[in-house]
C-alpha cells in the first residue's frame, strides 16, 4: 500500500468557487499492482446469464424442458392444433421430453407452435441459425418464422424441406435473415402442412434460435451482450458461482460433467433463483469465453456446502473430491489420460489454460464455517498434490472458518453488499493487511441507500462509493490481486437481484450500462503497472485518488468526488505534456434505466507542460491518463 504525504493544509472556499487540491505524483517507488486486479463474476441468476436470453446467444425457453417443472412455459399452439409435453418421446437420456403437437382430422393449412423467448423473441435485424429435432411422419415443408406476438408482422419467412419420420427423431439445422423489430414483443415459429399430418401428431425437441455469436462460436454467446462486455477488458473470469455452484441439495449442486458434450445430452437442471438452467452454456464455453477475451479463468468447485443446509465433509467428501480431480484432468489433462481424452472427443485438443481454482463458495454463511477448515484441506491437499502449480482460492476471508495456519500462496475471497457510506469507511480495508496475505474481492456493489432503502437500480451516490473503495483496492493491489463487480447482467423485469452491471430485454438496442458499469469500464481499460506515490497537503475525504504508471509511461490518474461540492484538483507530473480526461458524473441519485441511458463516460484531451487541472463535479468518477 503506498501512503500519500498527507499533512493539515489550512483549506480556504472562495465564494462560488471549488476547494483546490493539489497532488503531486512521485516518479519513484511504489508497489507492482496485480494485472488481474479487475475482472468479472459468473452466476446463474437474473434470467440472463444461464444464458439463454442473456449472455448465451440461444433465445428460445424452455426447449429442454429442463427443471422441476417446466410445463409448456413460452410455448403456444399456432392454428388448429394441441400441444403437450411428452414424455413418452424422450429425444435422449438427458433431455427427457419434448413437445408433441396434435393435428386434428380434417385439418388443413400450416399449423405448428411458437415460443416467446424471454419476455420476447430479440428480432435484431440479423442472420439467425435454427436448429431443432423432428419425430413423426412428414415429409415436405416446414416453415420458421419471426412474428410480431400482437402486431403479426413478419420479420423472417423461411422454409426447409424435410423428410421426417416416426422411427426416431432427425437433427434440422438452417440459417435466414431478418428485418429489425421495434419492440420485444414478437415469437418464433415452427409450422407445417397440417392436411399431411391430420389425425396424427409430431414431435419437436430441443429447438435452438440463435443471432450472431461472439467470435463466431457455435453454442457460443450472444454477440452484441458479449461485445457490450468485452469493452470492460476484465482480466479475469470467476465461474459458475456464486450461489448457483451450490444447490439446493449435493445432488443439485453444479455438475461439471452434466455441461460437457453436445447439448442433447446435458440435462440441465432447477437453479437455486427459481428457474431452470440449460447448461448450454457449460465447463467449454465458460473457459473459451475466458480465451476470447483473454481473461484468465477463476474456477470455482464444490465444496460440501449446499444452500439447503446440508454439508457433506470427513470422509464422505472424498468422492466429491474424487470429482474434483476429475474436473481438472478434463481441464488441464493430457489426451492420454481418460478425460483429458474426453475433452478431445469434444472438441478440445489442447488443455484449457487455467491457474486458479476456488473451493466453495461463501463458506462462511449458511453454516458452513465450523466444517469449511476441515473441507478445505481436504480438497487443497488432494488438488496440490496433483497440480502444485494451481494457485487455490478459498471462499472466505473469516479466519474463524479457515485452518488455523494456511497454506503459502492461498488466495482469500470477500464479498461485500453495502451502503455508499459502508464503502467509504473500507477505503483502508487493506492498508494495514499483511503483505503475505493475498485477497480476492469476489464479490461487490452498492445495494442499499444510506437511509436503508433497497436499490434497484445503481445511481451515482453508491457508484462513486464504489470507486473510492475501489481506489482503496488499486493503492492496495500488491495483495489485493482481483476484484469483481456482482452479478454481472439482468433481464429486465426477470431479475432476483439488482442492482447489476448492465442489463437487457428482449428488444433492439435494450442493452444498458449501469453507472457502475462505467465506473469499471474507466478503472479496467485504464491501469499501470506501478502504484505511485503521491504527495500532497490534502486528505482524503471528500476527495479519493490513486495514481499508477504503464510500462510504456503512460500515468493514470484516478479521481472520485464522494461529496456534494465540487473540487478543483492540480495534478503535477513531472515530464508529462498531454493526454485524456474521462468522467462520469450526474447528479447524486441520478441512475441509467432501460432504453433511458442518462450517464455515459465523457471524454475530452488534455494537455499541459506536468500540470493539469480537474474540475471535480460532485459525486464525479474521472480518470486523467496522461504522458
Amino acid at each position: 500500500m503506498i501512503s500519500s504525504t498527507l499533512a493539515s493544509l489550512a483549506m480556504t472556499w472562495l465564494a462560488g468557487q471549488a476547494l483546490a487540491i493539489e497532488l503531486t505524483v512521485s516518479k519513484t517507488g511504489g508497489n507492482a499492482s496485480s494485472p488481474l486486479l479487475y475482472g468479472v463474476m459468473f452466476e446463474d441468476i437474473n434470467n440472463s446469464v444461464p444464458g439463454d436470453g442473456g449472455i448465451h446467444g440461444q433465445v428460445l425457453r424452455n426447449n429442454g424442458f429442463q427443471g422441476d417443472d417446466p410445463g409448456l412455459t413460452a410455448y403456444s399452439a399456432v392454428g388448429n392444433v394441441t400441444i403437450s409435453q411428452d414424455t413418452a418421446n424422450p429425444l435422449s437420456s438427458a433431455i427427457t421430453s419434448t413437445l408433441k403437437v396434435t393435428v386434428p382430422s380434417g385439418a388443413t393449412g400450416y399449423v405448428g407452435f411458437a415460443n416467446e423467448g424471454y419476455d420476447g423473441v430479440p428480432v435484431l435485424g440479423t442472420e439467425y441459425d435454427n436448429y431443432f429435432y423432428m419425430k413423426g411422419d412428414y415429409s415436405g415443408t416446414v416453415n420458421l418464422r419471426l412474428v410480431g406476438n400482437s402486431s403479426g408482422i413478419i420479420y423472417a419467412d423461411h422454409n426447409i424441406t424435410v423428410d421426417s419420420t416416426s422411427a426416431n427423431f432427425t437433427y434440422y439445422e438452417t440459417s435466414f435473415t431478418s428485418t429489425v423489430s421495434a419492440d420485444a414483443h414478437n415469437v418464433w415459429q415452427l409450422r407445417f402442412d397440417a392436411s399431411k399430418v391430420a389425425g396424427s401428431s409430431l414431435n419437436f425437441g430441443l429447438v435452438q434460435l440463435f443471432p450472431p455469436t461472439y467470435n463466431s462460436r457455435y453454442n457460443g454467446l450472444r454477440d452484441d451482450v458479449a461485445s457490450f462486455l468485452a469493452d470492460v477488458k476484465p482480466s479475469f473470469l470467476r465461474f459458475p458461482g456464486g450461489n448457483n455452484i451450490e444447490g439446493a441439495s449435493p445432488s443439485d449442486r453444479w455438475k461439471w460433467n452434466e455441461t460437457i458434450g453436445p447439448v442433447v445430452d446435458r440435462p440441465g437442471r432447477e437453479g437455486d433463483w427459481g428457474y431452470p438452467n440449460t447448461d448450454a452454456l457449460g465447463l467449454d464455453e465458460y473457459l473459451q469465453w475466458c480465451e476470447d477475451m483473454d481473461m484468465e479463468p477463476l474456477l470455482a468447485v464444490w465444496s460440501g456446502l449446499s444452500l439447503g443446509g446440508g454439508i457433506v465433509s470427513g470422509s464422505a467428501l472424498d468422492p466429491y473430491v474424487d470429482d474434483i480431480l476429475n474436473e481438472l484432468e478434463y481441464v488441464l489433462g493430457s489426451t492420454d489420460t481418460t478425460y483429458g481424452a474426453l475433452r478431445a472427443k469434444n472438441g478440445r485438443t489442447e488443455p484449457w489454460d487455467v491457474k486458479y481454482l476456488e473451493v466453495g463458495n461463501e463458506d462462511n454463511l449458511n453454516s458452513g464455517c465450523g466444517t469449511y477448515a476441515n473441507r478445505f484441506t481436504l480438497i487443497y491437499d488432494a488438488v496440490h498434490a496433483a497440480y502444485p502449480n494451481l494457485t487455490i482460492v478459498a471462499s472466505t476471508t473469516d479466519t474463524s472458518c479457515l485452518p488455523s495456519t494456511i497454506p503459502d500462496g492461498v488466495i482469500t475471497d470477500i464479498h461485500h453488499y453495502l451502503t455508499p457510506d459502508e464503502f467509504i469507511d473500507l477505503f483502508d480495508e487493506w492498508d494495514n493487511w499483511s503483505r503475505d496475505w493475498p485477497i480476492l474481492v469476489g464479490e461487490y456493489a452498492s445495494t442499499t441507500g444510506n437511509d436503508g432503502s433497497t436499490t434497484y437500480w445503481s445511481y451515482m451516490q453508491g457508484s462513486c462509493s464504489e470507486a473510492v473503495y475501489m481506489i482503496g483496492l488499486e493503492r492496495n493491489s500488491d495483495i489485493v490481486k482481483m476484484a469483481s463487480f456482482a452479478p454481472l447482467l439482468e433481464h429486465f423485469d426477470m431479475a432476483e437481484w439488482s442492482p447489476d452491471l448492465f442489463g437487457l430485454d428482449s428488444s433492439p438496442d435494450s442493452i444498458t450500462g449501469s453507472t457502475s458499469y462505467y465506473v469499471q469500464k474507466m478503472f479496467s481499460t485504464n491501469r499501470g503497472t506501478t502504484i505511485l506515490p503521491v504527495n500532497t497537503t490534502a486528505d482524503f475525504d471528500p476527495l479519493y485518488w490513486v495514481t499508477s504508471v504503464s510500462d510504456e509511461g503512460t500515468y493514470y490518474i484516478k479521481l472520485a468526488n464522494y461529496g456534494s461540492s465540487a473540487q478543483n484538483v492540480t495534478v503535477n507530473i513531472e515530464g508529462t505534456t498531454s493526454g485524456q480526461l474521462q468522467m462520469l458524473s450526474g447528479g447524486e441519485t441520478v441512475s441509467n434505466y432501460p432504453h433511458d441511458v442518462s450517464i455515459t463516460t465523457q471524454t475530452s484531451t488534455v494537455a499541459g507542460s506536468g500540470s493539469f487541472t480537474v474540475d471535480m463535479p460532485a459525486w464525479g468518477v474521472a480518470v486523467l491518463a496522461v504522458s
